[in-house]
């Protein structure tokens, strides 16, 4: 049995993995755009920001703890089908569809536009994604010495640029007249899509803990909560002053400005233009090592879902392709683009995360089922009202549907449905037992 003082070692070093693992530069755009968009109302957006943003994923790497580490595990508690659904649904998600466009589109506005204005956004994409490409298909640790040091150097940039900002503001923050700020923020948490990430990379968390010798699942599972709530307090207090500094820039910063634009005018009022190089040229190589690594995980997954019947070169390939295509439109259509997706898959997998957590999925089987359903069907009604492809009332009837939460009180009609139905099962089996005694 390992001493005290090495478990509390151990899990200051989970906890810095957990950090960056969930600190993507990519994600950097999110809080300051969503500060200047709340203006004096900054705070509840950031609130709800962090339920989504951090709390939220800290969460999902508990579930996947109690689920061993396995996304298929987790997913099963519905029914096999749903596991291959969700994991493939958030393997797209944080991959060809949404994460790795996003990589992209991100270094190019934040790194090559600035300087080369007229820059071919195409051109990049190409030259972008055959680098990435050949790293993916060439694995060197080249990679992961760059991300090393790209993370802390990061981290000194960012907390400087925050003290600065804070002590010398870009201006006044605006009364702004936007409703449900709270909500913003909330739904603005899905953009990191860390809660996803937490469900596909959970295994890697608890497999480090196995392999520290802590064998028991209790201690494992405390492990995670513990080093989680570091790593949760440390990004909220850097995503929380980007936030901040965003909502001082909302009454002088031009009201459309594009997110890049936003956290390099930040950069800039905070370090001048040495920093604003500075930061550009750290984002763009960690945006670089994180499309890497997202390209591989999404190779790895199809080749292993299907039994080798997809190549790992093959999937690669199409997954690169699909990204480079989709970088092209730039990071707010991305973000648009992602908006009624993520509103989706999240109040799934939250539901999940959350049954996961506080249920017993061997005799609660049927509340798991119940209730997911409940919650993707109205989800997929909002979807299709996001989309313009239903009247946006057909749900207003529903309690919070104005919050954009409207699959609250379904979910818990599922799960009340559920619980009856397992009560009933389980009433049934003792009968059976019974008999089979007499």
């Amino acid at each position: 049995m390992k001493k005290e003082r090495n478990m509390s070692k151990d899990i200051l070093i989970l906890s810095a993995t957990l950090f960056s693992m969930f600190f993507g530069a990519g994600n950097l755009i999110f809080p300051p755009s969503l500060g200047f968009e709340a203006g004096s109302k900054w705070f509840p957006a950031l609130v709800g920001f962090f339920l989504t943003g951090t709390g939220l994923p800290l969460l999902g790497i508990i579930a996947s703890a109690k689920s061993d580490g396995d996304i298929n595990k987790l997913g099963e508690k519905v029914s096999p089908k749903f596991s291959m659904f969700l994991g493939i649904i958030v393997v797209l998600a944080i991959g060809p569809l949404m994460g790795i466009p996003r990589t992209g589109a991100t270094t190019y506005e934040i790194a090559i536009n600035p300087i080369i204005p007229n820059f071919s956004p195409v051109l990049f994409a190409i030259i972008y994604f055959t680098i990435a490409f050949l790293l993916v298909l060439n694995p060197t640790d080249i990679v992961n010495k760059i991300g090393k040091i790209l993370t802390p150097a990061l981290i000194i940039l960012l907390i400087l640029i925050i003290t600065l900002g804070i002590k010398s503001p870009m201006g006044s923050i605006a009364n702004l007249e936007i409703d449900n700020s709270f909500t913003v923020g909330f739904e603005g948490g899905y953009q990191t899509m860390d809660a996803l990430a937490a469900l596909l990379f959970g295994g890697i968390i608890v497999l480090a803990i196995k392999n520290l010798g802590y064998k028991s699942t209790k201690t494992q599972i405390s492990m995670t909560l513990k080093s989680g709530i570091i790593a949760v307090i440390a990004l909220t207090v850097i995503y929380g002053g980007l936030g901040y500094l965003g909502a001082t820039a909302s009454a002088v910063a031009p009201k459309n400005i594009s997110k890049v634009q936003l956290i390099m005018a930040i950069a800039e009022n905070s370090l001048g233009a040495y920093g604003k190089i500075g930061l550009s040229i750290v984002v763009a190589l960690a945006c670089l090592t994180t499309t890497v690594g997202l390209i591989a995980t999404v190779g790895q997954y199809f080749n292993k879902l299907s039994k080798g019947k997809l190549s790992y070169k093959l999937v690669i390939t199409i997954t690169t392709i699909g990204g480079a295509i989709l970088s092209v439109v730039g990071v707010d259509n991305i973000v648009k683009f992602s908006g009624p997706i993520l509103s989706f898959i999240y109040p799934v997998v939250i539901v999940l995360i959350a049954l996961t957590i506080v249920l017993n999925n061997k005799t609660d089987k049927k509340v798991f089922q119940f209730a997911i359903c409940f919650t993707m069907v109205i989800s997929f009604i909002q979807l299709l009202i996001d989309f313009n492809l239903l009247h946006e009332g057909i749900l207003l009837w529903l309690p919070f549907a104005k919050l954009k939460l409207a699959w609250i009180v379904p979910t818990l009609l599922g799960m009340l449905i559920g619980k009856i139905f397992s009560k009933r099962d389980c009433l049934g089996e003792q009968q059976r037992k019974k008999q089979e005694v007499v």
